[in-house]
C-alpha cells in the first residue's frame, strides 16, 4: 500500500488573526443548512485544510453516553466503515472526551490510542478537542498528521474554537435529522386507514408537538380473534426521536400482547414489563378498550391514563372516573383492573392523550370538564365528532403539545347492512 501524501503545513507567514478567521468561516451560515452528514464533510475538509493535516475526524457521543463513534473522516474514512467505537476514558478520544479538554499527542503509540486504525495509518501526531455544548459532550474533534509535528498553543486555541462555533451547527443538524426521523416514524406507524368494522363507526386525529414536530402519543385499531376490536391511545413521556422510538415498540408489544391475552389490564401489565425491562427510565401512560362490535360490550383498562369520555343517547355523556391506575415504568408490579360498560346504538367512546385537554396556566380538569361538554352536545357520526372535538379543544386555544384522538361510535344500522 502506497504511503499518503503529507499535507500541506501552514504558511509560516501567515498571521494568527488571518488563520483565526479563516477557521471562523466553518461555522458560516452556509453550513447551518447543511444537514448533518454535508456538514461533517465541509467542516472536516476545512478544518484538514486551513490547520494543514493529513486527517480530522469528528466522533460523536452514542446514546449511553459510554461510547465515542466514528462519525465522519477525512483521511481516517477506514475509522467510519469500520465502525470504530472508543470507550469513554480510554485511549486518545476517549481521554478528550472524559477530560473535557484539549490533548496533544507528539507521539502516536500503541499505548497511547485504542483504535488500530490511527497505527495503520501511520498517523504520528495529533490533537484532539471536545465538541461541548454547554456541560454536555456531543463528541470530539481531532486532527493528525503523517510526519512529526509539535502542535502549537495556537493550533490549540484555534481547533478550540472551531470545535466551540460548529458544537452549535452540529447540535442544530443532528436536531433536524433526528426531528425528520422521528415524524417519519410517527407517520409510518399511524394507522394508513381505521378498519372497516360493521357495528362501529370510527375516526381518529394525530397532531404533532408544534414546538418540537413529534413526541411519543399513539393511537391505534386493530381486529382481534372472534370479531373483537382492539383501542388504544398511550403517551410516551418525552419528545423527539426517543420518545417516537419508544412509542413504536410499545404500539408494536401492545398489539402482540392483545392477541395472546383477552384482559384490557392484563395486556398493559405486560406492557409494563416490556416498558420496564427494555427502555428502563422511561415512562409512559396507555388506555386499552377491547369492544364487541355486536353486543357493544366495552372492556377498558388504563395505566396512569386520562379518564374516557363516554356518551350515551339521550343521557349526554359523561367522564369514566375510576381510580388512578400506575403509569408504565413506574412500579415492579402495579395493580390494573378493567372496568365493562356497554355501548348502546348511538353510543360513543372517546379516547384521548393529555395534549387535547392540557392548558398552560390551567387547572387539567377545567379541560376534561370542556371536552365532556363538547361530546355531550351530541355528534351523529364519529367523523363529525373528531372534527368538532378538535375545533373545540385544539383551534380554540394554544395548544403546543401531541394530540392523539380516538372516537369508537357504536352503530348497530351497519350491523344489519352487513
Amino acid at each position: 500500500m502506497p504511503e499518503p501524501q503529507a499535507g500541506p503545513e501552514p504558511a509560516a507567514e501567515e498571521s494568527t488573526e488571518e488563520r483565526l478567521r479563516r477557521l471562523l468561516a466553518v461555522t458560516d451560515v452556509a453550513l447551518s443548512r447543511l444537514d448533518v452528514d454535508e456538514l461533517f464533510a465541509e467542516l472536516l475538509e476545512r478544518v484538514r485544510e486551513l490547520l494543514g493535516t493529513d486527517t480530522a475526524a469528528v466522533l460523536l457521543m452514542d446514546e449511553s453516553g459510554r461510547f465515542l463513534v466514528a462519525s465522519a473522516a477525512r483521511g481516517l474514512e477506514e475509522e467510519v466503515r469500520q465502525g470504530s467505537r472508543v470507550p469513554l476514558g480510554r485511549g486518545f478520544a476517549g481521554r478528550v472526551a472524559a477530560e473535557r479538554r484539549p490533548v496533544v499527542l507528539d507521539e502516536v503509540t500503541p499505548a497511547s490510542v485504542v483504535n488500530p486504525v490511527l497505527l495503520y495509518k501511520g498517523i504520528k501526531s495529533m490533537l484532539g478537542v471536545p465538541l461541548l455544548d454547554g456541560d454536555v459532550v456531543l463528541g470530539v474533534l481531532h486532527v493528525g498528521t503523517l510526519q512529526a509535528r509539535d502542535f502549537t498553543a495556537n493550533d490549540v486555541a484555534l481547533l478550540e474554537q472551531v470545535a466551540d462555533r460548529a458544537a452549535g451547527a452540529i447540535g442544530g443538524a443532528q436536531a433536524r435529522s433526528d426531528t425528520a426521523a422521528a415524524v417519519a416514524l410517527q407517520r409510518g406507524l399511524a394507522p394508513a386507514q381505521l378498519p372497516d368494522v360493521p357495528g362501529l363507526d370510527l375516526a381518529a386525529r394525530y397532531v404533532p408537538d408544534s414546538v418540537t414536530g413529534v413526541g411519543g402519543d399513539w393511537y391505534d385499531v386493530f381486529a382481534l380473534p372472534g370479531g373483537l376490536i382492539g383501542a388504544t391511545v398511550g403517551d410516551v413521556m418525552g419528545h423527539g426521536l426517543r420518545a417516537a422510538t419508544v412509542m413504536g415498540r410499545l404500539r408494536s408489544a401492545l398489539r402482540a400482547y392483545a392477541l395472546e391475552d383477552d384482559d384490557p389490564a392484563s395486556v398493559l401489565d405486560r406492557l409494563d414489563r416490556e416498558i420496564q425491562h427494555f427502555e428502563p427510565g422511561q415512562t409512559a401512560t396507555a388506555a386499552y378498550a377491547v369492544v364487541d362490535p355486536t353486543s357493544g360490550e366495552v372492556r377498558l383498562a388504563s395505566a396512569g391514563h386520562l379518564p374516557a369520555v363516554v356518551s350515551y343517547p339521550g343521557e349526554g355523556a359523561e367522564l369514566l372516573e375510576r381510580p388512578a391506575d400506575v403509569m408504565l415504568g413506574v412500579l415492579p408490579q402495579p395493580r390494573r383492573d378493567t372496568v365493562r360498560l356497554v355501548l348502546p346504538d348511538g353510543g360513543l367512546l372517546c379516547l384521548f392523550t393529555d395534549g387535547l385537554v392540557e392548558r398552560r396556566g390551567e387547572d387539567i380538569d377545567q379541560g376534561l370538564r370542556e371536552l365532556r361538554d363538547v361530546v355531550h352536545q351530541g355528534m351523529r357520526t364519529a367523523e363529525e365528532g373528531c372534527a368538532h372535538v378538535m375545533a373545540a379543544m385544539v383551534a380554540a386555544h394554544n395548544v403546543d403539545d401531541d394530540v392523539a384522538l380516538l372516537v369508537v361510535k357504536r352503530d348497530v344500522a351497519g350491523l344489519a347492512r352487513d
